[in-house]
């Protein structure tokens, strides 16, 4: 297949997950509900998550969601798999990283959602392109966590990956990796994806609300509506963790 490198280094794609190929609720909501479920998260754990979200509000009430992982504090890091169920993925968000592999582009999941779960779901997505016809290895950038003899502490490993931690391990990835940022492109569907999608030269703007919306006028970014969902049939069982390229980004 005619690969189409960049100039002055090769070009990425950055795609958020939560929202943009993925519909809501977020990947980590999924995770904890079925965790809620199982009942396999102590009680003690929910008090430890009140503690640390007294401790973080003062930063904000973002800071408290995407750093305070208290209610992980003690559990098993194969919860991570064992609770991975098939996602639904947008069918046109799949279709449009196709043609970024078909291009000859870096692809990037860079999400603020759990390392783990982002990985699951890097493996579900490179089954699917390569069931169209493309074998693409995915870089990940998302939320590292803790861990002690195979248990998650509940404190995180690096920044919560959200916001300008993003763009900044975005930078920072393109830099190590020697991608040409100014050929890249990235989507996101939020406004708090605003700095990665200012970032690359490409910016696209993805099932966006009202603001989003405004910030894509304004900067004239592609706007994108993925509305047909479709259920991956993962085979992430049958690949190891070790076959993800995974750059942990760290703010």
């Amino acid at each position: 297949m005619t690969r189409e490198p960049a100039n002055g280094g090769s070009a990425a794609a950055f795609f958020d997950l939560d929202g943009t190929l993925i519909p809501e609720p977020s990947l980590e909501r999924r995770f904890y509900q079925s965790l809620k479920n199982g009942q396999a998260i102590p009680m003690r754990n929910y008090f430890f998550w009140f503690f640390e979200a007294t401790r973080l509000l003062p930063a904000g009430i973002l800071r408290v969601r995407y750093a305070n992982k208290s209610y992980l504090t003690g559990l098993n890091t194969d919860l991570a798999l064992e609770h991975w169920t098939a996602l639904p993925f947008f069918g046109e968000g799949l279709e449009r990283m196709l043609w970024h592999a078909q291009k000859g582009h870096e692809i990037v999941l860079v999400s603020g959602t759990l390392q783990p779960l982002a990985e699951q779901a890097a493996r579900a997505l490179e089954c699917e392109l390569e069931a169209r016809g493309e074998a693409v290895r995915l870089h990940i950038l998302a939320t590292r966590l803790e861990e002690s003899r195979g248990r998650w502490t509940g404190r995180l490993a690096g920044e919560a990956l959200y916001g300008a931690a993003k763009a900044k391990a975005v930078a920072e990835l393109a830099r190590t990796q020697q991608w040409n940022l100014s050929e890249s492109h990235a989507y996101g569907n939020s406004p708090l994806d605003q700095d990665v999608l200012t970032v690359v030269g490409h910016g696209h703007a993805v099932n966006p609300g009202r603001e989003l919306a405004a910030i894509a006028n304004r900067q004239d970014w592609p706007v994108w509506h993925w509305h047909q969902e479709r259920k991956a049939v993962s085979r992430v069982n049958s690949k190891s963790v070790s076959e993800v390229t995974t750059l942990e980004g760290q703010a």
